[in-house]
């Protein structure tokens, strides 16, 4: 090893070490006999160093976060939830100020328009176009039921 420097410089078959492991990240752990516990640093030149490759690590990282079908639902209703909260927050605001909420609505209307020919266009439905088409559901279904409110 090159590129190594110890924080304790005795030799491992001398204090009673058994193994030495190495993880994915160049980190090598000593395992020991019970009861005593070295630590020991080491710089190597594997595993992410760069901003770069942590920014390429993360696509696969979220592809397995988001394998199990209980956190897919999650963080679906929590979209659904999401649009929902952010309808509500637009017709609070604009509606009480009265200024510029046809502007508002047209907005939203567009937006709303343009996720819909979005998630309609695309052959295969992906995680996050499941995740934009619930929050457009969710941003639907407040301004409906704001609509409600101001009817009664």
């Amino acid at each position: 090893m090159a590129h190594s420097m110890s924080l304790i410089s005795t030799s491992p078959l001398q204090s009673g070490f058994n193994k030495v492991s190495r993880t994915k990240y160049g980190v090598s752990v000593l395992k020991t006999p019970p009861g005593l516990s070295r630590i020991r640093a080491t710089q190597d030149n594997v595993g992410p160093r760069r901003l770069v490759d942590i920014i390429r690590i993360v696509p696969e990282l979220s592809r397995n976060y988001f394998r199990s079908p209980s956190r897919r639902a999650l963080f679906g209703g929590i979209s659904l939830l999401g649009g929902f909260y952010v309808a509500q927050t637009i017709s609070l605001s604009f509606g009480a100020l009265g200024v510029n909420d046809v502007i508002a609505a047209v907005v939203c209307v567009l937006l709303t328009e343009y996720a819909t020919k979005f998630y309609y266009s695309r052959p295969r439905v992906t995680f996050p176009l499941a995740l934009l088409n619930n929050f457009k559901m969710g941003f639907t279904y407040g301004l409906f039921i704001d609509a409600f409110k101001l009817a009664s």
